[in-house]
């Protein structure tokens, strides 16, 4: 078993990481790291259905989608996440309680009274601090997870809150459970860099002869790339997202009011119906089929109403105001 803890925050590029790691060595890996504040979708979810768009985008805070399955999860300085990679025989690769285990015992040590329940979760007084995905590659496995350490959990409730009657859609929708950090529950405090250290030492007690890993410059260019390509991209982090369809009503303070609908297909506008008391009918095909095509992502979105005569098609409404009709 190889082990490191990650000296980078960058959510991109330690996503990257686990990737690179799965389909590029033929070992086993332990490895932690902790991101900057960063919200993580799951591979199978619309990423506009689970985030705050709003305050994602007033706060700058990355969104990136991961290989696995489940939730979408909060990263901050307080999280600390790991990720194990392991073979196995086919069939019998996830195990999600026997590959955490050495999360508990360490907890335990600590004299922290730490249970794994359900089907993923790690809990304590019956409360989640850790939530658990796992992605299967050829005759491996990946399985990671957060653990919730002094994480700013008010702010993650922010982050996180959305308007689910505004998507319809087959996606994995998030789960809101109770969730509480570790440091409330240490009889002694200690940092989260200490704990991360003991997590590592309890997976080398699990697993004989581990070793330290270290990157070569290569790998790092080749992640790097990856990272670029891959994981900073909009068409993984928000085009992945299943087929969907948005629905939304806006009442202005002057009165008007409109009415959208739009279906999505591979992050695409494909269709586009709106209705009001505030539209010109005159000519209105022309604004439709300007907005059709495009990416359901904001700055485009926004870029093209800045772009284009509102006056021709509404009555005092501007690109602000027509933008908040679209998400």
């Amino acid at each position: 078993m190889n082990y490191f803890i990650s000296n980078s925050n960058d959510p991109y590029y330690n996503l990257a990481c686990e990737e690179y790691l799965l389909k590029n060595y033929d070992e086993d890996f332990f490895f932690l790291y902790i991101n900057q504040d960063s919200l993580v979708v799951g591979k199978h979810q619309n990423t506009l259905a689970e985030i705050n768009l709003d305050r994602v985008n007033e706060e700058n805070i990355p969104v990136v989608r991961r290989l696995s399955g489940g939730g979408t999860v909060y990263h901050d300085f307080g999280n600390l996440n790991y990720c194990l990679i392991k073979k196995g025989e086919k069939g019998k690769l996830v195990d999600f309680k026997s590959y955490s285990s050495p999360i508990i015992q360490a907890l335990q040590k600590l004299g922290v009274n730490a249970k794994f329940e359900g089907k993923s979760d790690l809990t304590i007084d019956g409360k989640k601090f850790s939530g658990n995905a796992s992605h299967v590659y050829k005759n491996k496995v990946m399985q990671h997870g957060t653990m919730l350490f002094s994480s700013d959990l008010k702010r993650l409730n922010q982050l996180l809150k959305v308007n689910p009657l505004k998507f319809t859609d087959r996606g994995v929708r998030s789960i809101r459970s109770r969730v509480t950090n570790i440091s409330e529950y240490l009889s002694s405090p200690i940092s989260i860099s200490e704990f991360a250290n003991k997590v590592i030492q309890e997976f080398a007690l699990t697993y004989p002869n581990s070793k330290l890993f270290t990157f070569s410059d290569e790998d790092i260019t080749t992640i790097e790339n990856l990272k670029t390509d891959k994981f900073q991209n909009w068409e993984w982090n928000y085009g992945y997202s299943p087929n969907y369809k948005f629905e939304k009503i806006c009442n202005y303070p002057s009165g008007q009011i409109l009415e959208i609908e739009m279906q999505i297909e591979k992050g695409i506008i494909t269709e586009l119906y709106i209705s009001g008391n505030c539209i010109k009918t005159k000519d209105f095909h022309c604004f439709i089929e300007t907005i059709k095509g495009s990416n359901h992502i904001n700055s485009l979105i926004y870029s093209r109403l800045n772009d284009m005569d509102l006056d021709l098609y509404f009555n005092k409404l501007g690109s602000k105001e027509l933008y908040q009709l679209f998400f």
